[in-house]
């Protein structure tokens, strides 16, 4: 290796050596994955090209190459734990890899693995190492083919061509579903590399337990089709998918002993120790933190560029963890303020011509990290308190574990996420009950995270419509293989009915009350994707007898195959009926209508609120929006009436909307606004409004009206909270928002029927009557209170004796808590000693109010004891000073007999 290597070049290397091999440039995908509810985040290069290994989509070319963002902090492929403690795990990574889809497979995969890394790169040959697959249960072939290959290679010895099992050498998607042997490129280190020298009979070998042998590159064969546990069976087509880690072989090819070290991450360490000021010496003493912050600040900078804000619930969580773990561990080296947007900036610096939504979200990335960190300091100095005390504790009663309530406890009040409960604890000895903790994280419906394995996609389902394309390729039915699928045009379509299904099952007809699948060869109907629901209408027949399907939502069960789901509503459908589907119109002109002003709305909240307002979720139906966006407190009456008119101005401009058929990085060049968690294809539509000056430029595959003035008009019901950092907008457009106005118009204009007034004149009338109706209220309860003490007076000259003591117990009408306690405190002015249980009924419920002068206090007589008493009886409860209490009760009927009990009551109590 006598040239020098830099990241970004050893990448660029890797993609421009597949694509001079025919393979198609893939952009990453986001870390949120596309349309895939079971991952929390992309975990592995070929997460984006799932669908065509599962047969459910059809790729439009054989061969690709890319550098994929992935994050391993959940599930199995979760290495948080490991950060910063060695060199080598991380939350976020880049995995380079290419793919074959049904072209090439072992011979070109390994010819080319080995090409790149010894010719391209100078790896010295006699220190590669190659693993095959051999099954150590003995129920799979071996596989002979890859190791033939590998021993083809130039400069390969043969003795370092290895087996290994099911563990090490046989990748699986998951329980069931494509699968096959793989084999791992490993590198010999050397001797400087080992770990483990001083351990007794250690021997260096791959896949053993040191450093020196490193897995660099591995090369997955699917060759397979699992069905369960014991079946096996060939796939049609065999595919290549590897994963070679950009940080790994950037370490091995600037021949240095740690990742950390390397010109991705040692930027980052250097930033700190600028923040620190730390020698050498002291950051290499202290180099878990300095590497968990370069990770962990990494990691957040792509999130937050990916539309991950930190918050409370999945991916949210996880940003929030990631930034507080490393603020945490920035404080551990003297970093008390906050600190991460400068290491950040380094990230985008480094990353940013490669990853341009870096530098387009520089703005937002720095500001949610300094917020987060903020917000943290705020609790972490008393959550880090309360957790050290109870450690102080379990040490005491000799616990070596923190229970998962504590742990949750600890997040829920100060904001420990249980990553830092779990650092913290193991730096004293101390576990972590984990599955505690996501028990008490659920019952508090706050979700830890997402599965780790493909959606439980039915392989019989699969296979079913499968066998159906395939055959009506054969036959002529389908001659591209897929159904025809244009819901931006018409609104009918006609044509034979191909297939029916019904539970699974292929059928040639159907009776009334069946729930059925409708397979034609094209549809105008939509297809629910980007937050769109899908169409409805009927599918009827054109011949005698007659027949109608009810269509009730549309499908994608397999690859090529786009089905109408419904209920036969009348007559007997029947395969190869010719027949007439056709979209009810009303509702598809809604959901447009719908859809357009989410594009407009989009527009009006970065204006309003700033870019960091990203959408974040949406649903679009025939009766309204609902729009979820990236922004840290709740949105002001102002900010929506501004919102509110910008878009209905929009409206009112009436601007035709732009909608062409661009490449994907072709459209993202030219300023579209990709939404995260929404899977993109090769060609994209770019929809964008405004002439001459182009104001919305979105991605986007749903249905629009042609001219925002189409929409009519737009109100906002409803601005909430949907999760931490994700407000919700709701809103309604078209006919919805005409009977929306049309209602509140007839309430406006029964309103100034009531109050005899013009309809411009009801906001006056309303106030001034508000003002009246407040000095009434005044008045009354001025008026109450005067005959109460009227009445008191009156009660004075009745106050009866018990032992000498001045006690009065009566009953006031028209008085409430307020007036009972005034009459309390004249009570305890005109009589220096004395008790008094004072009572009333409002709104049908007994309120009580008792008082007792400080020497009766001395005597045994306490005010929330008695109050306690004559509450009880009456169904409630109270308390208070010993010298003042109230209550109130449910049972008003008794009220009489509670009075009468309270002489005895003070008899019993009063000491002598």
């Amino acid at each position: 290796m006598s040239r020098k290597f830099s990241g970004a070049q050893i990448r660029q290397e890797f993609i421009e050596f597949f694509a001079n091999h025919n393979h198609k440039f893939v952009p990453s995908s986001s870390l949120v994955p596309g349309g895939d509810a079971t991952l929390l985040f992309t975990n592995a290069g070929m997460v984006q090209f799932k669908e065509y290994f599962l047969g459910t989509e059809t790729p439009s070319y054989h061969r690709a190459t890319n550098s994929q963002k992935c994050m391993r902090v959940a599930g199995k492929h979760n290495d948080l734990e490991d950060v910063g403690r060695d060199d080598t795990h991380h939350t976020f990574f880049e995995m380079l890899g290419n793919w074959s889809f049904g072209d090439y497979y072992k011979k070109d995969a390994i010819a080319w693995a080995w090409d790149l890394l010894t010719e391209v790169w100078d790896l010295p040959k006699e220190n590669l190492w190659a693993t095959c697959f051999r099954d150590d249960v003995g129920d799979i072939p071996q596989d002979d083919e890859a190791y033939v290959e590998w021993a083809k290679q130039p400069g390969m010895i043969g003795d370092h061509i290895l087996f290994f099992g099911r563990k090490d050498n046989f990748w699986e998607m998951a329980e069931t579903g494509p699968c096959g042997p793989c084999s791992e490129i490993h590198l010999d280190r050397g001797r400087r590399y080992c770990d483990k020298a001083d351990t007794p009979n250690h021997v260096c070998r791959v896949n053993g337990d040191c450093a020196r042998f490193l897995e660099l590159w591995n090369l997955v064969f699917i060759q397979y089709n699992r069905h369960s546990k014991d079946k096996l069976e060939p796939l049609a087509a065999t595919h290549v998918d590897t994963g070679l880690g950009l940080d790994r072989i950037v370490s091995v090819l600037q021949d240095v002993d740690s990742n950390y070290k390397t010109d991705l991450l040692k930027p980052l360490i250097d930033r700190v120790q600028t923040l620190t000021g730390d020698s050498d010496d002291v950051l290499n003493h202290n180099m878990t933190p300095y590497r968990v912050i370069a990770d962990h600040a990494r990691a957040a900078a792509f999130l937050i560029a990916d539309g991950v804000i930190p918050g409370n619930i999945g991916r949210n969580y996880v940003c929030r963890m990631i930034i507080r773990r490393a603020a945490r561990f920035g404080s551990k080296i003297g970093l008390d303020e906050p600190f991460l947007a400068e290491v950040t900036e380094v990230v985008i610096d480094n990353y940013g011509n490669f990853y341009p939504e870096l530098r387009k979200n520089h703005a937002t990335i720095l500001n949610n990290l300094t917020r987060e960190e903020e917000r943290f300091q705020r609790t972490v100095e008393s959550g880090v308190a309360k957790l050290d005390s109870l450690i102080v504790d379990l040490e005491k009663t000799k616990q070596e574990k923190i229970s998962g309530s504590s742990a949750f406890d600890l997040y829920a009040t100060y904001g420990l996420p249980l990553e830092i409960t779990r650092d913290i604890a193991q730096e004293r000895q101390m576990g972590v009950d984990e599955t505690g903790f996501h028990e008490a994280m659920e019952a508090h419906r706050l979700a830890s995270g997402g599965g780790d394995s493909f959606t439980d996609r039915s392989d019989q389902e699969v296979g079913l419509y499968t066998n159906i394309i395939d055959r009506l390729l054969r036959e002529g039915a389908l001659p591209n293989g897929t159904v025809a699928y244009n819901p931006y045009g018409r609104l009918e379509v006609e044509g034979p009915l191909l297939a029916l299904t019904t539970n699974g099952n292929l059928v040639q007809q159907a009776i009334v009350g069946d729930e059925i699948e409708v397979l034609l060869s094209e549809t105008c109907f939509y297809v629910e994707a980007g937050g769109q629901v899908a169409d409805t209408g009927k599918i009827s027949s054109l011949s005698k007898p007659g027949w109608e399907v009810s269509v009730t939502g549309m499908r994608k069960p397999a690859a090529g195959a786009i089905v109408h789901v419904g209920v036969v509503v009348s007559g007997t459908p029947k395969t190869g009926d010719p027949v007439l589907a056709q979209v009810d119109k009303t509702r598809r002109m809604d959901i447009m209508r719908n859809h357009t002003a989410t594009h407009l709305l989009h527009h009006e909240l970065r204006t309003v609120l700033g870019e960091h307002a990203r959408q974040a979720g949406s649903l679009v139906a025939p009766d309204r929006l609902r729009f979820d966006f990236t922004h840290p407190s709740p949105v002001s009456t102002k900010e929506l009436e501004q919102i509110e008119t910008g878009v209905n101005r929009r409206l009112f401009e009436s601007y035709m909307l732009n909608i062409a058929i661009k490449p994907l990085q072709e459209a993202i060049d030219g300023g579209a606004i990709a939404l995260f968690g929404e899977k993109y294809s090769e060609d994209v539509r770019n929809i964008t409004i405004g002439e001459p000056e182009i104001f919305s430029n979105e991605l986007c595959g749903g249905t629009h009206v042609e001219n925002t003035a189409d929409i009519g008009v737009f109100f906002i019901t409803s601005e909430s909270s949907a999760a931490a950092g994700i407000r919700r907008i709701e809103a309604i457009t078209g006919q919805k928002a005409y009977e929306f106005a049309k209602s509140r118009l007839m309430n406006l204009k029964q309103t100034a029927v009531t109050l005899e007034s013009a309809i411009d004149d009801v906001p006056f009338k309303a106030e001034q009557l508000k003002q009246d109706l407040s000095v009434s209220r005044k008045q009354i309860a001025n008026l109450r209170t005067e005959l109460a003490l009227t009445e008191f007076g009156r009660q004075t000259e009745q106050v009866r004796r018990i032992s000498g003591v001045p006690v009065l117990i009566t009953q006031f009408a028209n008085a409430n808590i307020d007036i009972l306690r005034q009459i309390a405190d004249q009570f305890r002015s005109q009589f220096s000693s004395g008790v008094a249980l004072l009572a009333t009924i409002e709104n049908e419920r007994p309120l009580l109010v008792a008082a007792v002068s400080e020497d009766l206090v001395k005597r045994g007589l306490h005010a929330g004891e008695l109050i306690n008493y004559a509450a009880k009886p009456l169904g409630g409860g109270g308390g208070g000073r010993p010298t003042m209490a109230q209550a109130g009760g449910k049972d008003a009927n008794k009220l009489g007999d509670v009075l009468d009990s309270i002489p005895l009551w003070i008899e019993e109590h009063l000491q002598d």
